[in-house]
């Protein structure tokens, strides 16, 4: 995977944060989801990586990134907290403008960077995912049922660790494999590098307080903006067989959140960029290449 990248260990002060490095030419910082790495973005970074300068990150808690210490108002996992540490990985590396491609919870940190360095974020693509003080707010059963994960993590500490703790490998089969495209999206080495990085009980913690800090301080975040919106173009992708197309109205949600927004479902479920790569690259690359900088 990834021929031709380089890897990297960011100091951003309280984490450090891994990155994958390849290409030349405008900026492009690639985020995951849970419970994986930047490893999700093999099938994709490479063919980005002709156009663009492709920075592929592990998000703090995550993979090969540092898991720093908690407190008990969950901020050290704060969307902001992360944001900041992708604010100041690109800084490392000299862009203080770029585009940004994620997907799940690489997506919600996205989000929270645009809206709090709107001059460092040149364009957004999201993928499946609705705002996350939405998604709680219209909560329904048919939700809940499919997305127990949000409402079993948050619980307190260290009940949902110790759950996981007793079989992380049956934990994430569980998980990412009853989705509509069950675990045929995974190619081999990517799922062993998700299996290895998220066995460790600092992971298991450090991804239930992602989820802790997305039901509490995240919100009073999003709270705080007072109506504030992203300024800069995004796009919008999700699974036509998935939970955000079941269960939310995607682009009306994202209006309601950013100023410049378009996107559609694209013939896949949730784990997009590794079930249907060419779908994504396809709708993606125009949109990144419109608003790339540099």
């Amino acid at each position: 995977m990834f021929e031709g990248f380089q890897t990297d260990l960011i100091d951003v002060g309280d984490a450090r944060i891994f990155v994958r490095i390849g290409g030349s030419g405008p900026p492009l910082l690639l985020l995951h989801g849970y419970p994986q790495t930047s490893a999700m973005w093999h099938r994709i970074a490479p063919e980005l990586s002709g156009e663009f300068t492709v920075i592929a990150a592990d998000l703090r808690g995550y993979g090969a990134s540092s898991k720093p210490s908690t407190d008990s108002g969950h901020a050290p996992y704060s969307k902001r907290a992360m944001a900041e540490d992708m604010r100041r990985v690109m800084a490392h590396f000299g862009h203080r403008r770029f585009s940004v491609l994620a997907h799940d919870r690489g997506a919600r940190v996205a989000h929270r960077l645009a809206l709090d360095s709107p001059e460092s974020v040149s364009g957004l693509v999201l993928l499946d995912i609705a705002p996350t003080r939405e998604m709680y707010a219209h909560t329904t059963a048919t939700f809940a049922k499919t997305y127990w994960h949000w409402f079993f993590l948050i619980q307190q500490a260290p009940l949902p660790e110790r759950m996981i703790e007793a079989d992380p490998r049956g934990y994430w089969f569980r998980h990412c494999g009853t989705g509509s495209a069950g675990l045929r999206p995974f190619a081999s080495e990517a799922l062993e590098e998700y299996l290895s990085a998220f066995e460790t009980p600092d992971a298991i913690h450090a991804s239930c307080e992602d989820y802790r800090a997305a039901a509490s301080i995240d919100i009073l975040h999003d709270d705080a903006d007072r109506g504030a919106l992203v300024s800069c173009p995004l796009l919008a992708l999700w699974g036509l067989h998935g939970a955000i197309e079941a269960n939310f109205d995607c682009l009306k949600l994202w209006s309601q959140r950013a100023s410049n927004v378009q996107g559609e479902a694209l013939e896949g479920g949730h784990y997009l960029a590794e079930e249907v790569p060419d779908a994504v690259l396809e709708k993606s690359l125009p949109f990144l290449r419109a608003n790339a900088v540099g």
